[in-house]
């Protein structure tokens, strides 16, 4: 049977609550934005802002509660994730509630997620593009039955889990590193608590070179391209590249294993390990150690607070503060270990960037498996009415 998006779903609004009353803010009830959203996955990163009763209630948002969906409806239209606890959100989002007994939760998330060009193509608004609710009267869907909606979320569900346990899996590796980075070189643990006699103070860029490696635009189209927006912030673990025709002007290479870090506005601390060969801009430092056993090491002191907060008191700019190398990070005071112990650090911990590293192509492999299915099992293509999962 069919029906419009809007008959199948409740469309709730989201507001903002007053931030000049500083009792609005700091409670203990989430609240999401945009940048919250998590697009490798259905659920949404876990938000810093919480706002109180009070800000719920001085405010046109509503609460959402666990699976409802949300969408950004203003601006960047069409991105989506999953409400895994109850949570408020702001305006410029909608949360879209399942109607019981008509549609499944999950199944809706996904059923919308295949129509996202098509609301994209009916987006209203002169300034920005926006979603109204007569934006989701303009399409029709045709449901299945409740049983054969469950297997199709099940199915895309799965796909989706797996990611989301290889992003865990990174987290926890993430942690490791951190906290050995740690106890080795600032707290000394494994050398009783004391920086070793042999060990020399020096600057960053004894142990790591800039490179400035310009390509022309279109000369090599098999490389992907990373422009410093699509680095996520504070975690090595990429989850995708831009198609190389977007790459366009200020090009510059890097290869596997060179420590990339966003330059531009350095505080949003964007440092990654390459997984493999590709283009990113100018607005990028792309590193290299001269000593590849100093890798672990030289990836670890880059990602520390201090280190960003020193690029950051080193940026030139006011408007758009960008980190400088020499007379900025590069010339960052730290502690540098010998090669011997810098080995021993590396074999340690270089395993833990690899799975990282190679998580990003599994992930991959996922996603394109979960986009390649989600129009087949959305059109029927596939016949789930047998499957019982």
């Amino acid at each position: 049977m069919k029906y419009k998006l809007s008959e199948i779903m409740d469309i709730i609004g989201g507001g903002t609550p007053k931030t000049s009353n500083p009792e609005y803010w700091n409670g203990n009830i989430p609240w999401l934005s945009v940048k919250d959203f998590n697009n490798d996955y259905r659920y949404v990163y876990e938000t810093e802002k919480a706002i109180t009763q009070a800000g719920l209630d001085n405010s046109s948002t509503k609460m959402l509660k666990r699976n409802d969906s949300i969408i950004s409806a203003r601006g960047t239209v069409g991105e989506m994730a999953m409400i895994p606890f109850p949570m408020a959100f702001n305006q410029s989002c909608y949360g879209l509630r399942a109607k019981k007994g008509l549609v499944d939760a999950e199944y809706l998330y996904y059923l919308i997620k295949h129509n996202v060009v098509v609301l994209k193509k009916n987006t209203h608004g002169s300034v920005f593009d926006t979603i109204t609710h007569d934006t989701f009267d303009d399409i029709e869907v045709e449901l299945p039955s409740l049983k054969e909606q469950k297997v199709v979320a099940s199915i895309l569900r799965n796909l989706d889990d797996k990611i989301e346990v290889n992003n865990e899996i990174n987290k926890n590796l993430e942690q490791q590193a951190r906290s050995l980075f740690k106890a080795w070189f600032v707290d000394f643990d494994p050398f009783a608590n004391t920086m070793l006699s042999d060990w020399k103070k020096g600057k960053l860029k004894d142990i790591l070179k800039l490179k400035r490696q310009s390509i022309k635009t279109g000369e090599n189209t098999t490389l992907p391209y990373l422009p410093i927006d699509v680095i996520p912030m504070r975690t090595f673990a990429l989850t995708d590249f831009k198609p190389n025709a977007e790459a366009q002007s200020s090009l510059i290479t890097f290869d596997k294993d060179d420590i990339i870090i966003g330059a531009m506005r350095v505080y949003f601390h964007r440092v990654v390990l390459a997984p493999c060969d590709g283009i990113t801009r100018t607005t990028c430092f792309t590193l290299a150690p001269y000593n590849n056993e100093y890798l672990s090491f030289a990836l670890l002191c880059c990602d520390q607070e201090s280190s960003i907060d020193y690029a950051q008191s080193t940026s030139k700019g006011s408007t758009m503060p960008y980190a400088i190398w020499e007379g900025g990070l590069g010339d960052m005071e730290i502690i540098i270990p010998t090669p011997e112990i810098a080995k021993k650090f590396n074999e340690i911990v270089l395993p833990m960037l690899r799975q990282i590293q190679n998580s990003y192509f599994e992930n991959n492999r996922l996603r394109e498996i979960r986009n390649a299915l989600l129009p087949r099992l959305m059109s029927d293509e596939v016949d789930v009415s047998n499957l019982d999962l």
